[in-house]
């Protein structure tokens, strides 16, 4: 008899942007082999440095749109005037084959899939204060004071949702930070 394939777990990881979640994404994924890491796509530009397929999917709005007409997403969202979605084939799959699979969403597709029923392990990832968070994003040097400002004002509405999340990490100490989250992903994977 054919043992019963077990089905891999869905994570989702969210935060304001410039929390530091792209940081603590790369050191769990660099800490737990088991689990895949789950391209989203997006209409944004790519920015420097940024791969289509390695870091996001590349498409146009014509071609986002005509996913959603054909409810190809699991989760989506417009974000920052961009489109944002997961891949409900990519996700279904993934997990059929038993692998575990992180998703860096925002708080809007986190919704989408918490509404739906869709059994996965939700954490949030918070900045120590709204100050340290507008001198992070200021500090990066990548953003237009015009976009810092809807960053900031969208960080006020996201993170007010942190409590619809099982956990929260608070990005103060990095080294902290870290053995938080991988201690959330140790507990929770399948072994």
């Amino acid at each position: 008899m054919m043992p019963e394939s077990k089905q891999g777990k869905l994570f989702i990881v969210s935060a304001p942007s410039g929390a530091g979640k792209t940081t603590l994404i790369r050191e769990v994924l660099n800490r737990f082999s088991s689990l895949s890491y789950s391209i989203s796509h997006t209409t944004r530009a790519p920015r420097e440095n940024e791969a289509h397929g390695q870091d996001y999917f590349f498409i146009t709005s014509d071609e986002f749109e005509e996913k959603i007409k054909q409810d190809n997403w699991l989760e989506w969202a417009k974000v920052h005037n961009n489109y944002y979605g997961t891949s409900k084939s990519f996700v279904d799959e993934t997990l059929k084959k038993g692998n575990s699979l992180l998703l860096d969403i925002d708080v809007q597709g986190a919704k989408q899939i918490m509404d739906a029923g869709i059994k996965a392990v939700s954490i949030f990832i918070l900045p120590p204060s709204f100050d340290v968070l507008e001198d992070r994003l200021t500090g990066r040097g990548t953003d237009s004071e015009d976009v810092i400002q809807t960053r900031l004002k969208n960080a006020k509405i996201e993170m007010a949702q942190k409590d619809s999340y099982q956990h929260q990490v608070v990005n103060d100490d990095l080294t902290q930070a870290v053995k938080e989250i991988c201690l959330i992903f140790e507990n929770e994977l399948p072994r």
